[in-house]
């Protein structure tokens, strides 16, 4: 399986992403983009650096990518809001979102340690779509691992989207509908991807 193993703060300076859009917390000495100059990027460079935004952010490679791409621009409306929607639904994203992963990268390694069950079924691929309804629940024997008392820690005072409903107490979560675009607060702009894509 393939992974991109460089580092992600360097990943983040060279994007202009702030860490904590991946929910690293990690007090830097200086903004990611102080002291350079601002790069004058051609219009591909600018779709292409969105695009590598979207990527690094969900931590998806490039094959699934597109091929999120493709589904997004068959559905009805417009194609780059479908396709957000479609990388907030992924499963690793939603633990994230629900706070029982520091990082989009550990969510996805909790859902891989099959310590995720879906609708009281364990599913353990973290590209797995969820809809409007699901109920996501860390498995019983895990919910008392220390693993997740020390998550809690770190993730209590991030704010729940309003498309979930958590229960930390229970260690589990509601999805309450699909996100709208409104609702996504990643700092990508979708239109760029869908130029990148349709050329």
């Amino acid at each position: 399986m393939a992974v991109n193993r460089e580092p992600v703060l360097k990943r983040c300076k060279a994007l202009g992403l702030e860490p904590s859009v991946l929910g690293i917390h990690k007090k830097s000495k200086r903004d990611v983009n102080a002291g350079q100059r601002p790069k004058k990027l051609s219009e591909y460079g600018l779709q292409m650096r969105e695009k590598q935004k979207a990527k690094f952010i969900y931590g998806v490679l490039e094959k699934p990518f597109r091929n999120l791409f493709v589904k997004a621009s068959k559905q009805k409306g417009m194609a780059g809001e479908n396709f957000l929607i479609l990388l907030e639904s992924r499963l690793d994203n939603v633990v994230y979102r629900l706070g029982y992963g520091r990082t989009r990268s550990e969510a996805r390694q909790i859902v891989g340690h099959k310590l995720i069950h879906v609708n009281g079924k364990c599913v353990n691929i973290p590209s797995y779509r969820i809809k409007a309804g699901d109920v996501i629940t860390v498995r019983d024997k895990s919910k008392d691992l220390q693993r997740f008392k020390d998550v809690l820690d770190v993730t209590s005072v991030r704010i729940v989207p309003e498309w979930l409903s958590a229960d930390h107490a229970n260690l589990s979560g509601t999805v309450l509908n699909l996100p709208s675009r409104e609702q996504i607060d990643v700092p990508v702009d979708e239109m760029l991807i869908v130029e990148f894509y349709s050329k």
